[in-house]
């Protein structure tokens, strides 16, 4: 695979007021559950399962970068591979996987909340086997999927040929992104979906399991992350607006960081 070759100080001149991602790394299952936990739910017995390093975090200063200030985030490697400058070739940490799981009880008939899937997979392992798993299991029945309800969300189902409303590049002259802009957005990672909206029909005051799983699939190389925004796992549904450095799609700055990373 092709190596990044990246133009720090232009990518500097061209964030500009763009803000920085700040992550503290925990492995507190509790602290990562209650950071999520919204409005009309309560989260009990949560556990953080991985073999990494460094799997999860919290974060703030996002906003410019996906769409949403604050939460958590979970990788398969390392969160120094979401970091607020993609400057990285082919960002990897060590292992595989990471899962938070808790129990819950809504106080309403409806779960939902707000999330941003990424990866250094994109764009050059789009439709290989390369195809790193991500799944919100609600008493282990997946629930990632696409607006309409029926696509899971999946490196191969979210790019710039496929379902690219849904996607976000933020890497140039890589795999399929020949005539995809680049966002250059403040973010390690190569592609990101927009803000999803997870939601379900539930029973109110009963107990339930949810499971937020990542995992590399093929290989342990490249990391995929999963952010969920803060306080959005709730009974009522959290609108988010689209980031404002998209805008920076239209205006022809991609031409100013060349870059490409290593293939195998």
């Amino acid at each position: 695979m092709f190596k990044k070759i990246f133009a720090a100080m232009a990518v500097a001149g061209l964030m500009g007021g763009a803000q920085a991602i700040t992550i503290t790394n925990t492995t507190d299952a509790t602290a990562l559950a209650n950071a999520i936990a919204g409005s009309g739910v309560t989260i009990s017995n949560a556990t953080l399962t991985y073999n990494t390093a460094v799997p999860a975090g919290t974060f703030t200063g996002a906003n410019s970068a996906i769409g949403f200030d604050s939460g958590v985030v979970l990788t398969t490697g390392t969160t120094a591979c979401v970091g607020s400058t993609n400057t990285q070739g082919g960002c990897t940490g060590s292992g595989s996987y990471t899962s938070l799981k808790f129990d819950f009880v809504s106080a309403s008939n409806s779960l939902f909340f707000n999330y941003v899937f990424g990866s250094e997979e994109y764009n050059y392992y789009v439709n290989s086997s390369y195809n790193d798993s991500f799944q919100l299991l609600l008493n282990g029945v997946n629930i990632a999927f696409l607006p309409g309800g029926t696509t899971p969300v999946t490196i191969n189902n979210v790019n710039c040929l496929t379902n690219s409303s849904s996607y976000v590049n933020n890497v140039s002259g890589e795999g399929n992104d020949a005539n995809c802009p680049n966002n250059n957005l403040p973010i390690e990672l190569d592609g990101l979906t927009k803000v999803l909206t997870a939601s379900a029909a539930i029973v109110a005051g009963q107990t339930y399991t949810f499971e937020f799983l990542i995992t590399d699939v093929g290989d342990s190389s490249l990391d995929s992350a999963v952010m969920i925004q803060a306080g959005t796992f709730s009974d009522t549904e959290t609108k988010v607006p689209e980031p404002a450095s998209l805008l920076l799609a239209g205006l022809g700055l991609g031409a100013l960081a060349a870059r490409r990373r290593r293939a195998a």
